[in-house]
C-alpha cells in the first residue's frame, strides 16, 4: 500500500500535468479563434472579387483565296 507522502506526490504530478494541459488547450482555442476569424475573411474577399468572364479568342482572318492563272 502508498504512503500518505507517495499519494501528495502522485496527486501533486497529476496537478501540475493538468495545469499545462488546461494551458495548451486554451492556446489551441485561441489559435482556431484566429484561423476562423482568417477563413471568414478569406470567403468575403472571395465572395467580393467579381468574376473574371472568359474572352473569347479574336476571330481569325481569312486569307485570299489563290487566284488561278
Amino acid at each position: 500500500m502508498a504512503t500518505a507522502k507517495q499519494i501528495q506526490y502522485r496527486i501533486g504530478q497529476a496537478k501540475k500535468k493538468f495545469t499545462k494541459l488546461n494551458k495548451e488547450v486554451a492556446a489551441v482555442k485561441n489559435k482556431m479563434k484566429a484561423l476562423e476569424t482568417q477563413l471568414k475573411k478569406a470567403k468575403a474577399a472571395e465572395k467580393a472579387k467579381p468574376k473574371a468572364k472568359k474572352k473569347r479568342a479574336p476571330a481569325r482572318r481569312k486569307r485570299a483565296a489563290a487566284k488561278k492563272k
